[in-house]
């Protein structure tokens, strides 16, 4: 099963590290999601939270504002100027 590597950093840490089958995120352009196997995108994130379904165990919430969100091959970074996890 394909999985995404996912980063999430805020300006003076890394917030959530790991794997995972699924992304959603708010961006300027309305709500996202990413799943392996995502066409390659930079997005502006918008104040809000970023839900990881890591694979394995409970989902993730982080609240993140400030920043972007980068996708290429199955790697999804996401830099926040504050992050944290809800």
């Amino acid at each position: 099963m394909a999985e995404l590597t996912v980063s999430v950093v805020s300006a003076d840490r890394e917030v959530w590290s790991g794997r995972a089958k699924q992304i959603v995120a708010r961006t300027t352009e309305g709500e996202i999601g990413i799943l392996p196997g995502h066409e390659p995108l930079l997005g502006i994130l918008s104040a809000g939270e970023v839900r990881i379904t890591p694979t394995e165990g409970a989902v993730i919430v982080a609240q993140a504002e400030d920043g972007f969100l980068s996708v290429e091959n199955d790697t999804v970074t996401i830099v926040a100027g504050a992050a944290a996890l809800a």
